[in-house]
């Protein structure tokens, strides 16, 4: 499977996008061809630059009226009519329609009403549907995303001045991981949050990949701190750990039941905890408590900081980010006299029962829920 990882270290925008596209290797005479099936009028030209002595590839969009702009029906009905390949057309309807969402969500009207202002713009709407283009030119079928860079101070809108993160682009970027460093610039917009939010199927360290190419997408301006580039790796899955980034939720409780803890556990799986555990300790004036701990994907971290505070007497908490390595493992089911059982299999090939298939037949059955484990077991090593 060939992924994609967006490295969004000076954050990220449409047209940049597009520019490390095609610098990774997917055709600009293909993509240019598609963006003129759109009837926009605009032409096209990629050059090569440099960031801060980085080689990288710049995408412009060249329109004489780019007053006009346009409401999210019209902008689909574009979509559809153009000559995309196949996934191309279905990618960039996803991208508009979340960004109509979010637009809609901050002005308070309907999603049929939005006023695009600049998404609407011809240049925008090339860089997005560029981008559809240019993923399925390199044959992407899955996209990661790094923790974005935002930038910071204040970009001048159609609604005046406003602070960074633009609040389309916040509304985008809720829950995910995001910073701020370097100049006092706008780093991600509106398009690029948008893209990197439908397309990406999670945010934090690159994913286990081995490279086959890399793209650098120039942006507009020449920092000093940094080079202003997307950076876009392309290569295929591999079999190493996965490392991923997660969120560590700790509270130390001296004043719950017994009852409430284990409830508490309860929901914080039900919403999406990736573990949870519970480890005695001795607190201030000598009183027996309970460390808890929640492990979070970051897009769950504040939901789960809320329910900790719902279901548990604590006042405070401690929240920070940690690296959590998986290996590699995959599912094979086998018979055994009782039933069907699901076996974890690592990487390693060293393999276990899934607990809730041998725990139901156990139950069903009426035997020992050892006896399901040892079968399950030796059903997995005969059937190797």
């Amino acid at each position: 499977m060939k992924i994609c990882y967006l490295d969004a270290f000076s954050g990220i925008s449409g047209d940049m996008t597009v520019a490390a596209l095609i610098d990774a290797g997917a055709d600009a005479k293909t993509l240019i061809e598609c963006l003129d099936s759109l009837e926009t009028g605009a032409s096209f030209k990629v050059e090569k630059t440099k960031r801060r002595g980085i080689a990288a590839s710049k995408f412009h969009v060249e329109v004489e009226d780019t007053r006009a702009h346009r409401h999210l029906p019209q902008i689909l009905r574009m979509i559809e009519r153009a000559k995309l390949p196949d996934g191309a057309r279905e990618q960039a309807a996803a991208i508009f329609q979340k960004l109509g969402e979010a637009e809609a969500s901050v002005h308070w009207v309907p999603i049929e009403k939005v006023h695009f202002h600049e998404v609407g713009a011809v240049d925008s709407i090339c860089d997005i549907v560029g981008a559809a283009v240019g993923f399925r030119l390199l044959d992407v079928s899955q996209v990661y995303c790094s923790p974005v860079n935002v930038g910071s101070g204040t970009v001048h809108t159609e609604h005046g001045v406003l602070p960074v993160p633009a609040p389309a682009t916040a509304k985008l970027l809720s829950g995910k991981p995001v910073y701020s460093r370097g100049p006092e610039v706008e780093l991600t917009t509106p398009t690029g949050a948008a893209i990197a939010t439908t397309l990406a199927a999670g945010f934090g360290p690159m994913p286990p990949m081995r490279i086959s190419s890399v793209g650098y997408g120039a942006g507009d301006l020449e920092f000093k701190e940094h080079a202003n580039v997307l950076r876009i790796l392309i290569g295929e899955a591999s079999q190493a750990t996965e490392a991923t980034t997660v969120a560590v939720i700790e509270a130390n409780i001296d004043d719950a039941s017994p009852q409430m803890l284990g409830y508490a556990m309860e929901r914080l799986f039900e919403n999406g905890a990736l573990d949870v555990t519970m480890t005695p300790l001795f607190m201030k004036k000598n009183r027996p408590g309970t460390l808890l701990s929640v492990i979070a994907r970051p897009e769950d971290r504040e939901r789960l900081c809320g329910l900790v505070f719902a279901e548990t007497p604590t006042l405070g908490l401690r929240v920070y980010a940690a690296e959590r390595r998986v290996e590699e493992r995959k599912i094979v089911e086998v018979d055994t006299a009782h039933g069907k059982v699901r076996m974890k299999v690592s990487g390693a090939g060293f393999a276990a029962p899934e607990y809730e298939d041998c725990r139901r037949l156990a139950s069903e059955k009426g035997i020992p829920l050892r006896v399901v484990l040892a079968d399950a077991t030796n059903a997995y090593l005969n059937k190797r």
